[in-house]
């Protein structure tokens, strides 16, 4: 058996990366189709919708329901683990989301603070002014936090119900 199918070979690995793959091009898709230019952060990025998370979780417990049974523990792990991930990324990923936003925010309006009180001090001492490779210094300082961490509860919905359909239309090995 050659390595190829070694790595296909295995029917939870099999569902929970389509489910993964699938939902971060449905999610890169949107991202054209809403902004439109392709952004290849989001064919690996958090965040957005469907969620790649829920939907990798979800395929994985219902391939364990099918090839387990619905009474085995492995089941009963993987049902808990999407419970956790699900919830972890409409609570906790979500609230560093939003704080990221407003962190950037903070950083914009700190920025263009300096700007002005730069431009002041100039004015008001008539010395010399800031070079523009200083100010372009000052602005690359600063890296944008990453504000798409998390999940609304439609997409995380979105997210269980496509890796839920993955799992029961793809068959078993």
């Amino acid at each position: 058996m050659n390595v190829w199918e070694i790595i296909t070979s295995n029917y939870i690995i099999n569902i929970g990366f389509l489910s993964w793959f699938l939902a971060q091009l449905l999610k890169t898709l949107f991202s054209y189709m809403k902004n439109k230019r392709f952004d290849w952060e989001r064919l690996v990025g958090a965040g957005g919708m469907p969620s790649s998370h829920s939907s990798l979780v979800c395929s994985i417990a219902v391939g364990m329901a099918k090839t387990m049974g619905y009474s085995s523990p492995e089941f009963a792990l993987s049902l808990a683990l999407a419970g956790i991930v699900m919830y972890d990324a409409m609570g906790v990923r979500r609230a560093a989301g939003e704080q990221a936003k407003v962190l950037n925010k903070m950083v914009i309006d700190f920025k263009s603070t300096f700007l002005v009180l730069k431009r002041e001090f100039e004015i008001a001492t008539s010395k010399e002014k800031f070079t523009q490779e200083e100010i372009q210094a000052h602005e690359a300082e600063s890296k944008e936090l990453k504000e798409y961490l998390g999940h609304t509860p439609l997409e995380v919905l979105c997210g269980a119900i496509l890796g839920i359909a993955i799992a029961v239309i793809v068959p078993v090995n």
